[in-house]
């Protein structure tokens, strides 16, 4: 249904305002000939003296217009900015604007493209500037008709055809991935067979904020016994990493066997395989397609140390103290105290292996490591029992273990704030 409103009787801003407020749930649009909206913005600006009213009402005014027009908030402005312009001369308003009459000639056809990407395909897509030399040869030189429109091409739109659809679809190609090759690691997953010293490593790292880097976690975690040690560093470089990583293998209690990690250059390097070999632990890396190798370590960066650390940035100046978090009370609560879930094969029918979690399979990593020492899975460094470690355990309960290590995170990541209040 169509109405025919007249308008004419509203003659005060006041009487736009009580207009505007009622017809909130009418909805206009627009409808007839755009003359006759110009006609109508018209009106309503003389008939208000548009160019004399205040701030408050102006606006007033464009909202009514915007409204009974359909037109939006932009293209009123404009026609009012038109109309304001071209009052004194008394010229109506009306479009600047029309559709061309044709399309734009095409210069170049689907046959130009085609001897353009010819010779990009023969010269192995040689600079831009040396192609239209060659196109101009192609013509002038050998005669060749086909070039003649390619003569004039300068290179600028050259580049602009090797981007366009038709010539993208000509020069497909498709390349693979070339395989790294790193003398250093074995590329194999480990195999410990339950014994205990093959361990898993990854690096977290805790953000950047306004181009500073954050520290970077260190997870080390054995793939049998969970026994899992925590650092910082400041940095992956080998002046940062090679002192913690040390540090790192020292605060296993088992002498370790096997180094894993995935194919990073932060272990993937000349001084870290160096040190393994000093130590004969055997380097193994992460292979390609496989993205499970790793998954434990990786497991536990979201479990441990994003649950306990955050996702927030954390500048490297402080990798000091929590290094010295992890290694005093953070790692002690993991290994003592924290239980974690151990997986039971089972053999289907079909002859798969099945991981089933049971609940009489949740213990402590200490508790898997005096099981797999009645069966000769562990080989203990020396000067260190099972009966020292057991003793250091039951020194304090489960829950004041872990509240002392609530309060020892608050109290650093306190200290991180009184020094981002002092600077």
């Amino acid at each position: 249904m169509m109405i025919n409103m007249n308008e004419t009787r509203l003659c005060t801003i006041e009487q736009i305002e009580q207009f505007l407020s009622g017809c909130l749930q009418v909805e206009f649009t627009k409808s007839g000939d755009d003359s006759e909206r110009y006609e109508h913005i018209s009106r309503v600006l003389k008939r208000f003296d548009y160019p004399r009213q205040g701030k408050r009402e102006k606006g007033v005014l464009l909202k009514y217009l915007q409204v009974t027009s359909g037109y939006s908030r932009a293209q009123v402005t404009r026609l009012v900015t038109q109309w304001h312009t071209n009052r004194l001369a008394t010229v109506p308003l009306s479009k600047r604007y029309r559709a061309p009459a044709a399309p734009f000639a095409r210069k170049y056809t689907a046959i130009d493209i085609a001897l353009l990407a010819e010779m990009d395909k023969a010269n192995e897509d040689v600079c831009g500037p040396a192609i239209a030399h060659l196109l101009q040869r192609a013509y002038g030189v050998y005669g060749d008709a086909r070039y003649e429109r390619l003569v004039g091409l300068s290179v600028s739109h050259l580049y602009n055809l090797r981007k366009s659809t038709g010539y993208q679809a000509l020069r497909v190609v498709f390349a693979k991935t070339n395989p790294v090759c790193n003398h250093i690691g074995v590329r194999k997953v480990p195999r410990p067979n339950g014994r205990v010293g093959f361990v898993r490593i990854d690096t977290v790292h805790q953000g950047d904020l306004d181009g500073i880097k954050g520290v970077y976690h260190i997870t080390c975690v054995d793939s049998v016994s969970q026994w899992q040690v925590e650092a910082c560093v400041q940095g992956i470089s080998e002046a940062f990493l090679l002192p913690v990583l040390e540090l790192v293998i020292e605060q296993f209690p088992f002498v370790i066997r096997g180094f894993h990690s995935d194919n990073g250059s932060e272990y993937i390097n000349g001084p870290v395989a160096a040190i393994l070999e000093k130590l004969r632990i055997e380097q193994t890396k992460s292979r390609s397609r496989h993205s499970n190798d790793n998954a434990l370590a990786e497991s536990k960066n979201a479990s441990v140390v994003r649950k306990h650390m955050g996702f927030e940035h954390i500048p490297q100046k402080y990798a000091q103290p929590i290094n010295a978090f992890y290694q005093e009370t953070f790692n002690p609560w993991l290994n003592f105290h924290r239980p974690c879930m151990f997986a039971t094969e089972i053999i289907s029918p079909k002859g798969k292996i099945i991981k089933r979690y049971k609940d009489e399979d949740v213990k402590t990593p200490l508790e898997c490591l005096v099981l797999l020492s009645v069966k000769d899975l562990v080989t203990l460094k020396e000067g260190i029992t099972l009966d020292a470690l057991q003793a250091q355990a039951k020194s304090k309960t489960d829950l004041a273990a872990a509240q002392e290590m609530q309060r020892a995170k608050s109290e650093l990541f306190a200290s991180f704030q009184k020094q981002k209040r002092r600077a």
